[in-house]
């Protein structure tokens, strides 16, 4: 099999396998695992608020892993695949502010709470990544661009630890730890349909990572493309100059 077989197959099957998950684990999430016995209904919620929140740190760390890549090789095509998962972390990110919002006001009354260590350094990280595309974009392309990006995006990869172990000091219920030492504080049910949720939403992000990332090297490619019919007619001008 070539490897533009291979890749095509890898390519169809990833979001055929997002799709699968995310629909099983909904399924498991509304007739199967059972309500919490202090929140209800309104907990199911987390089966999507907790993969969301993982899959952007995901995201935000591959984008610093392909960053530091492109420093220590200094291959252009690192540059690319930074800037479209650091994108995809975003995305989460969002995703992650929205649906812990909806979490909060419906099970305790309250859309945010500035007082919460965990919800403010996750505010502080999302909007220190959404400040990397201002960065990107008021620099011309070429290698600073890529190197201020990279050196960017690996900074902020250090709130991350910070971030997630703020949730795991956290004092009072309005973040509900459910991780601890002693293993996860669910039932078997609840936990095996938080895994299935939890693969549904990183392969959900690996897919549009991989649509978002070859649309962007194809508008790559057809903008030097463009440049390279542009700058033909002044080629040809200048050839036909030096030979007359």
């Amino acid at each position: 099999m070539s490897t533009w077989s291979r890749n095509s197959s890898w390519a169809a099957a990833v979001p055929c396998a997002a799709a699968a998950l995310l629909l099983l684990g909904l399924g498991l999430a509304l007739f199967w695992a059972p309500e919490d016995a202090d929140q209800g209904i309104s907990q199911k919620i987390f089966y999507v608020h907790v993969p969301v929140a993982l899959t952007a740190y995901a995201g935000f760390g591959w984008g610093a892993w392909k960053a530091l890549r492109l420093l220590w090789t200094g291959e252009e095509r690192y540059d690319l695949e930074s800037y479209t998962a650091v994108h995809m972390g975003t995305i989460f990110g969002v995703l992650t502010l929205v649906t812990g919002s909806i979490w909060a006001k419906v099970s305790w009354g309250v859309w945010w709470s500035w007082s919460e260590r965990q919800l403010v350094l996750f505010l502080i990280l999302f909007l220190f990544y959404s400040a990397y595309f201002m960065l990107r974009y008021s620099l011309d392309p070429g290698p600073r661009r890529q190197r201020s990006s990279a050196v960017y995006a690996l900074f902020g990869v250090v709130l991350i630890p910070i971030s997630f172990l703020a949730i795991r000091l956290a004092e009072d219920l309005i973040h509900p730890v459910v991780f601890t030492r002693e293993g996860p504080q669910m039932s078997d049910s609840m936990f095996t349909t938080f895994c299935v949720c939890l693969a549904g939403m990183l392969a959900l992000a690996g897919a549009l990572y991989r649509v978002e990332l070859a649309g962007k090297r194809i508008d790559e490619r057809v903008r030097e493309l463009r440049e390279l019919l542009a700058a033909e007619p002044v080629r040809q001008h200048v050839l036909t100059e030096v030979r007359s």
